[in-house]
């Protein structure tokens, strides 16, 4: 794949990461943004095959998304293509069905899909400028189907419902953004990644594997790998797509 200037919006998170060190390795210059500085500065650290700058701040907020691409833009002269990674939570996310509480609902709405609004028309007016743009969101297989609620059975797990109305609606406005920006030289895609294997009970991962064809859930970079063939010219003419990794769980 030809050298891009990335961002990567939620690099400390664990397909963000993921991605970072696939990306590096192919000598991409990244521009990655977390709101945990930490985890962010190891990641540039670490990854020395590529040249890495590093932001932090919350980009749920407009006015840091607003210095954020100011900054790429200083440090790279461009931004070729952007991966959403960043999933922001309030304190309350992951409430039973009964127990939702309003506040905390609003918040998760805007933070893990109003943001992500805000954010995309953003980078597309740079790409705009520079007349070319890929951006890729992420869902997931809860934003296509219903969980399958007896594997939370005898587990302290949730699958909460602003979560499956959040993921529905990235792959709506992928579609939206895609079609808006027709003739634009502008690619936005998402993709759907199955459960990621994070210390799951174990009565969970036997149910869950049963559901799907072959591993069951997902490592990072079986994600970060899909992703990295939606940035490259392989995948020139797909645009406005939700692609599913789950291993079949959603069959």
């Amino acid at each position: 794949m030809k050298k891009k200037v990335i961002a990567i919006i939620g690099a400390g998170g664990r397909i963000g990461s993921s991605l970072v060190h696939k990306l590096s390795a192919e000598q991409h210059e990244l521009l990655l943004v977390d709101i945990n500085y930490k985890k962010i500065k190891y990641l540039k650290k670490v990854n020395k095959l590529s040249r890495v700058e590093i932001f932090c701040g919350d980009i749920t907020k407009t006015s840091v998304i607003n210095k954020f691409l100011k900054f790429g833009i200083k440090k790279f002269k461009r931004i070729d293509s952007a991966v959403y990674c960043s999933y922001a939570k309030s304190k309350k996310f992951g409430s039973t069905l009964n127990n939702i509480d309003e506040k905390f609902l609003k918040e998760d709405l805007y933070k893990q899909l109003g943001a992500v609004i805000l954010f995309s028309i953003k980078i597309i007016d740079i790409f705009l400028k520079f007349k070319k743009g890929n951006l890729i969101l992420l869902s997931s297989i809860m934003g296509v189907k219903a969980p399958k609620f007896d594997h939370y059975l005898n587990t302290k797990m949730v699958s909460p419902i602003e979560y499956s109305a959040v993921k529905s609606g990235i792959i709506s406005i992928t579609s939206y953004l895609s079609k808006y920006y027709k003739n634009n030289n502008i690619r936005v895609n998402c993709v759907s990644p199955g459960g990621i294997k994070d210390n799951q009970p174990k009565n969970f991962q036997i149910k869950y594997k049963k559901s799907c064809n072959n591993k069951g859930l997902l490592d990072p970079k079986d994600v970060s790998s899909a992703i990295s063939f939606l940035l490259s010219s392989d995948s020139e003419f797909i645009n406005g797509q939700n692609i599913i990794i789950d291993d079949g769980w959603s069959l």
